[in-house]
């Protein structure tokens, strides 16, 4: 099978990966509960692993990193532990995931302003109308680095300089950009951020992570036990324990830790450099098939390797369908839960196909995605 469904979740992992989640499964112990030396293992691991992440961040200090779940556990507690009143105002855009737009959806219908900016045909979010969204009572833009449905690029360092000019909080949704796209938390200006550990940070599903500057305090999403501080009812004030509660995921963030290891290793800015050679050539042949569709920025500078389509005449899941089922090519079909997005680029309510690679992609794989196109383009 040829996986082009690394938006959705990475796949395969490097090998230090299986071999971490199965060592750490076999430790057995519970990181941070006991003094035994299984335990103090486990809390080596987590601790390693945070560590790993706010190098690849940016970060500096590494107890501002915050395992989760996933993203969408992320955003939660990012969103909801901002402490946002009625009359406050969020900026968002038209791109965004069903992660960040439910959660705002409930803070909306709890008094909470959010305004939606709405991104071009390609799916760019342009940052002077991000500007020009912030009101006096803006106090949060929450914002897609890079769109699951198009793959467009946010102008970054623009919209984090914009943020700190005018004093307003910038959370971003790196879930398809962490690993993938150079990231400096700090340089860029990101007050939070959120990215799943199962995609470009090649983790294990079941992980994710969550940056929060030290600019910024947010309230708990969840009380329970941290560890220590056992006599208090109330969560501790200090980092990471403070959005913490309960048993970590410690078989998870050892694979966690092991994809961010290889990803330094390797380099994020080759693994972005590879990407651009797969895009580059998959977006020349795709003028080859006739009647195709392809949405998002035609340079792929300004975009991930995500890359949505149709094949006029022929139904997105029937085109999925026949991709697995006759040239065992994996892609997704639908909404891809971005419902916005595709009334933003004009595919809703059908939705498209979408192909994303990732680094153990190739050339002759984008080549295999073309071909198949072709020979189905030629059968209407």
């Amino acid at each position: 099978m040829i996986y082009l469904d690394n938006a959705a979740s990475s796949h395969p992992k490097p090998e230090a990966v299986y071999r971490a989640a199965d060592e750490a499964l076999r430790l057995g112990a519970n990181p941070g509960r006991s003094g035994h030396g299984s335990a103090l293992s486990a809390a080596r691991i987590i601790h390693e692993t945070r560590e790993l992440a706010a190098k690849l961040l940016g970060a500096g200090d590494s107890s501002r990193i915050i395992f989760t779940s996933n993203a969408t556990h992320a955003i939660n507690i990012a969103l909801k532990g901002f402490s946002l009143k009625p009359g406050d105002h969020v900026v968002t855009s038209s791109m965004e995931h069903n992660s960040i737009l439910r959660p705002l959806h409930a803070l909306r219908q709890s008094g909470v302003e959010v305004s939606t900016v709405t991104a071009d045909k390609t799916g760019i979010i342009e940052p002077e109308a991000v500007e020009r969204a912030i009101k006096p009572q803006t106090r949060l833009v929450a914002l897609t680095h890079g769109s699951n449905v198009t793959g467009a690029l946010l102008d970054l360092k623009r919209v984090g300089e914009i943020c700190k000019t005018r004093g307003v909080a910038l959370l971003l949704d790196a879930s398809q950009t962490a690993g993938v796209v150079p990231v400096d938390v700090v340089r860029d200006g990101v007050s939070m951020l959120t990215a799943p550990g199962h995609k470009g940070l090649l983790g294990p599903q079941g992980t994710g992570i969550l940056y929060v500057s030290p600019s910024i305090d947010l309230a708990p999403l969840m009380e329970g036990g941290t560890g220590f501080a056992s006599e208090s009812r109330q969560m501790p004030e200090v980092f990471p324990e403070r959005l913490e509660a309960g048993t970590m995921n410690t078989p998870g963030i050892a694979g966690l830790g092991a994809g961010i290891s290889w990803l330094l290793e390797k380099g994020v800015e080759n693994i972005r450099k590879g990407e651009l050679e797969i895009l580059s050539h998959l977006l020349a042949r795709f003028k080859e098939i006739k009647g195709l569709w392809e949405y998002g920025p035609k340079d792929p500078e300004k975009r991930v390797a995500v890359v949505s389509f149709n094949l006029e005449g022929v139904d997105g899941a029937h085109l999925g369908y026949a991709l697995d089922e006759v040239f065992s090519i994996a892609v997704r079909v639908g909404l891809h839960c971005a419902p916005d997005a595709h009334k933003t680029i004009g595919t809703f309510p059908g939705g498209a196909v979408r192909a994303s690679f990732g680094p153990f992609n190739t050339i002759a794989d984008a080549d295999a995605l073309c071909d198949a196109l072709i020979k189905l383009s030629n059968l209407k």
